[in-house]
């Protein structure tokens, strides 16, 4: 089979398309990087599908940290804990088995066993307590002259929040949000070591490189293509943040522009 081949018969297989069968045998680079790429279908599905739901909530629960209202601020500093004090791994283990445990009773739970449901969810509730945190910390960080100024000229509300304070609160977490969206983006591996199972080996990206490297006994090849893609979107996701942080920022002379600096965490 030559590479073009390979690449039209393995190159959407982790969405269900193309050939069903794995290779077994003599596997080629260009199997490796099609399969492997292909498995990254599931990691950006993942990271975009959680950031953008995450997004919304994460700016709901700060808002509501910041209320003095404890009806509102308490639910939320416990949702921040909860999901910022334990391993995402470990959400993920009882995220599955509650999943299931739900669907012994109720068998409208069933797809949220599968990961394409259920390890969104773990992801998107993840994600909004890590951004909730960074959100809060911008609104609380908003220059008080810009909150005066707003008052001064007759803006409150929702008026005041929309044209003063979410921007400056976007402009200043913006870059603590690049770095939580890089690190989502790579927590996505984690999918293949949680509970919940790749349906008719239909994995992720780190799925098929591990395939490869039990199969060759040679870890070397499949796991440098993997980080080779992740560290391709990285550069995709920088450049995308990247060009709303200059949105962001527009307003604001050249050299007191803040600039995004890439800080990955090293551990959850």
């Amino acid at each position: 089979m030559s590479c073009l081949e390979t690449i039209q018969s393995y190159a959407l297989r982790s969405v269900g398309l193309g050939e069903r069968l794995l290779p077994r045998s003599d596997f080629t680079l260009c199997e490796q990087f099609t399969l492997i790429g292909s498995g990254m279908i599931w990691n950006v599905y993942f990271g975009v599908m959680a950031l953008g739901v995450g997004f919304f909530l994460a700016i709901a629960i700060a808002l509501a940290k910041g209320q003095s209202n404890p009806w509102l601020r308490l639910p939320a500093e416990w949702f921040i804990f909860l999901f910022r004090g334990s391993p995402l791994f470990i959400q993920f283990f009882f995220a599955y088995f509650l999943f299931l445990s739900l669907k012994g009773v109720y068998p409208v739970f069933s797809p949220f066993t599968a990961a394409w449901l259920g390890a969104l969810i773990v992801l998107f509730l993840n994600t909004a307590a890590y951004s909730a945190q960074i959100f809060y910390g911008a609104l609380q960080s908003i220059p008080k002259g810009e909150v005066e100024a707003a008052d001064a000229y007759g803006l409150s509300g929702w008026s005041r929040f929309r044209r003063v304070v979410f921007p400056t609160m976007l402009r200043l977490a913006w870059p603590a949000y690049t770095n939580e969206a890089i690190f989502l983006f790579h927590a996505t591996t984690l999918v293949y070591f949680s509970g919940f199972p790749a349906w008719q080996q239909r994995g992720d990206a780190l799925y098929y490189a591990s395939y490869f490297a039990d199969k060759t006994f040679n870890p070397f090849v499949p796991y440098p293509i993997l980080a080779m893609y992740f560290i391709l979107l990285t550069l995709v996701v920088i450049g995308g943040f990247g060009l709303v942080n200059g949105r962001l920022n527009r307003h604001l002379p050249a050299n007191s522009r803040q600039k995004l600096r890439v800080r990955p965490n090293l551990i959850r």
